[in-house]
């Protein structure tokens, strides 16, 4: 499975083999794979859903995923793309995804913030 790692600010740490860039992430989800391919999952609260979201996300909240991420048809080979509002839950959920064996899953590099910057400004930012 290869991760594009461009599209991200030149000072920003990337993480390879952790991390989608936002741009990656849009262009998959428009892509419209199957969810055994692909999927886009937004591990933010409810409340913050309803500030801002994307559509075609799977809303499951951080704390949810131990006892949730099986309702998905995923297997270590399936791009799961994680995001937040700013990158940091969605990390430590693709690092506990890692360790559950789904090695595809990626942290959506900058979260919503990063994905309101680079893709759609009228995503309101929080």
């Amino acid at each position: 499975m290869t991760m594009p790692t461009t599209d991200n600010p030149e000072w920003y740490p990337f993480q390879h083999g952790l991390e989608i860039s936002v741009p990656e992430t849009a262009k998959l989800l428009e892509m419209g794979k199957p969810i055994d391919e692909f999927v886009l999952i937004d591990v933010r609260e409810p409340n913050e859903l309803q500030i801002a979201s994307i559509d075609g996300a799977v809303a499951i909240p951080m704390g949810e995923i131990p006892s949730r991420i099986n309702e998905l048809d995923v297997d270590e080979e399936t791009i799961i793309a994680v995001l937040c509002r700013s990158g940091r839950r969605s990390l430590d959920v693709t690092l506990y995804l890692h360790r559950q064996g789904l090695t595809g899953a990626r942290s959506v590099a900058g979260g919503i913030l990063w994905w309101s910057d680079r893709l759609d400004p009228s995503l309101r930012k929080y």
